[in-house]
């Protein structure tokens, strides 16, 4: 399993980014995928899931109305439409799929919200 994260850097507030994490070694289209984001000395908090169809979506409330998550089951990739950036949006965003009872992370993509 293989998860890279791409499409971090540095916004203003109320600036968008749009993250992408492409997955191989999994039949992907069967799986949830997960959103997560971390800040230093915080645990990772979940921030976004979709099912394999993508017919169903959950978000954290702190991200609701302003996330957006989408798949593209025929590219392997699952997107964060992130919208109405914040300073404390600030964090490194992580995919995350359960596969076979493991949880497997990407590396990680840093998203920093300043003026």
């Amino acid at each position: 399993v293989q998860l890279v994260e791409s499409g971090g850097g540095l916004v203003q507030p109320g600036e968008s980014l749009r993250l992408s994490c492409a997955a191989a070694g999994f039949t992907f289209s069967s799986y949830y995928m997960s959103w997560y984001r971390q800040v230093p000395e915080k645990e990772r908090e979940l921030v976004a899931g979709i099912s394999g169809s993508g017919a169903a979506t959950d978000y954290a409330d702190i991200v609701k109305g302003r996330f957006t998550i989408s798949r593209d089951n025929a590219q392997n990739t699952v997107y964060l439409q992130m919208n109405s950036l914040k300073p404390e949006d600030t964090a490194t965003y992580y995919c995350k799929v359960r596969w076979r009872a493991t949880d497997y992370w990407g590396q990680g993509t840093q998203v920093t919200v300043s003026s």
